[in-house]
């Protein structure tokens, strides 16, 4: 939450002359809802069920440069369809988290306490992410450009 995920994933796609989707996005747009709706009204497992589909879909679908949210690697599934591409974990600390966020309520799951809260998620999904990603590249105190460049970087990818 925070990273820049979205902001980076379209500039990164842009420099690669590449087309840019987000999984997050797809299920709004396929729920006709927000997700924090979707929490609220289903539930979370509802919502993981719909992000597992999402994320299967657009890997099958999409050539290009693929966001996806923040809880998809909870899914062993997902992390094994995952293996086969080129993951970039996008990190950051808490303090970043707050300066770009607020980490405010319109998250579902920092609703209470929301620096605990997120903390207790990093350092869940932390080891996940890290299972799943080629390269991490931390966005603290950078410009998404930056970011950006530092994902090609890493990758040893060129700009298109």
């Amino acid at each position: 939450m925070g990273s820049g995920k979205s902001t980076v994933g379209a500039l990164l796609a842009e420099r690669l002359g590449a087309p840019y989707r987000d999984t997050d996005a797809d299920i709004v747009a396929a729920e006709g809802r927000e997700i924090s709706d979707i929490f609220i009204e289903d539930g979370e497992p509802h919502f993981r069920a719909l992000e597992r589909a999402a994320v299967r879909t657009a890997l099958a679908e999409h050539a290009g440069v693929l966001a996806l949210g923040g809880g998809a690697v909870l899914d062993e599934g997902t992390r094994g369809l995952l293996a086969a591409h080129p993951v970039v974990y996008l990190s950051l600390d808490v303090e970043e988290a707050v300066r770009r966020v607020g980490l405010n309520t319109a998250r579902p799951l920092l609703a209470v306490n929301p620096r605990r809260q997120w903390r207790e998620l990093m350092d869940a999904r932390r080891p996940l992410y890290t299972e799943v990603a080629r390269a991490v590249v931390a966005t603290d105190g950078r410009t998404p450009e930056e970011v950006a460049q530092a994902v090609l970087d890493a990758l040893e990818l060129k700009d298109a």
